[in-house]
């Protein structure tokens, strides 16, 4: 049935979750993994809210490649973890996208057949306030999405 699950985290407690999930699914389907984390482009609107500050290219860079090995510590530790379970993982890290966009894409031109991913499940003004990477990805996904809360 899915041959190819797309595992999406940011390696909060509440994603680890959904890689578990999408982990222990994919070994007991004999599915292959690829495991993404997406990060955001420089939050330009906090600097522009500080007074006077404008960030400049050494700033820049050096938010890039802070998130840059944030990303690649935490896909090279889900790696080791779909190993211990005898899963194949691949890891893609998608720099400077909205996450939503990012994972859908993703899942279209790596031929994925399952998307899994966590919910924080907020609701309310919380989730209008912070929107929902979930809820969009729900919302535009070519393939099933399970959504692990």
């Amino acid at each position: 049935m899915y041959k190819h699950i797309l595992i999406s985290t940011d390696g909060s407690e509440v994603a680890q979750k959904g890689v578990d999930h999408g982990l222990s699914l994919a070994k007991i389907l004999g599915a292959r993994v690829t495991v993404i984390t997406v990060t955001e482009p420089f939050p330009y609107y906090a600097a522009a809210s500080s007074a006077g500050w404008a960030p400049l290219p050494v700033d820049i860079s050096g938010y890039e490649e802070g998130r840059k090995d944030a990303a690649e510590k935490l896909l090279a530790n889900v790696k080791v973890a779909a190993a211990k379970l005898g899963v194949e993982a691949s890891v893609v890290h998608v720099p400077d996208s909205p996450p939503a966009e990012a994972i859908v894409e993703t899942a279209r031109t790596q031929g994925c057949s399952l998307i899994v991913m966590s919910s924080h499940g907020r609701r309310g003004i919380g989730r209008m306030l912070l929107g929902s990477q979930t809820a969009e990805v729900l919302a535009h996904s070519p393939v099933p999405v399970l959504v692990v809360r």
